[in-house]
């Protein structure tokens, strides 16, 4: 069966995994054992344990204001690059692009996702980055799933689907 899986990848990492009718199979945060680097890595392979070959998965993008950018970094990097190892394909899904297809925008704080994650789906989490993943889950199933949805949330589709590149300034030859 096919599941639709979102990761928030973090030092506590959030994983849901859905049914195509939107059922949630699993919902845990997985923490790490042990210092860095050893944390990181059983993250990481914690994180692989619970996908399998025929998952749809979307994962959180990398956010800029993040004050350990460096640490989230290496495990969202690792979770991709054994995503990539084992040749499962993702989705890479904004900060601002999840907050947005809850219909709290894309401002939105962390209990503001909260209650509209409550209010669409029913579903409720003590876990900030559970909510972030189940939500995540949901956009991996609208991707590929038949299922109404609203304007906004197509909008967030289109983007992940045809994301914009930022074009390069170029730079000025200055000569004295």
């Amino acid at each position: 069966m096919t599941r639709y899986v979102g990761i928030d990848p973090s030092t506590k990492t959030g994983i849901v995994a859905l049914s195509p009718s939107g059922r949630t199979l699993d919902a845990r945060e997985i923490e790490g054992k042990g210092e860095d680097p050893r944390r990181m890595y059983s993250i990481i392979q914690a994180v692989s344990r619970a996908i399998q070959p025929d998952d749809i998965i979307c994962i959180e993008g990398f956010g800029f204001a993040s004050q350990s950018g460096f640490l989230l970094g290496g495990i969202g990097w690792g979770v991709r690059m054994e995503l990539y190892r084992r040749g499962i394909p993702y989705q890479e899904v904004s900060p601002n692009g999840l907050k947005k297809f809850t219909g709290a925008g894309g401002t939105a704080s962390k209990a503001e996702v909260a209650v509209e994650t409550f209010k669409r789906w029913g579903f409720q989490c003590k876990s900030d980055n559970v909510t972030d993943a189940y939500v995540l889950a949901q956009i991996a199933r609208a991707m590929h799933k038949d299922i109404k949805i609203t304007k906004f949330q197509q909008e967030v589709i289109n983007v992940i689907r045809n994301p914009q590149t930022k074009s390069k300034k170029k730079k000025e030859n200055k000569t004295r």
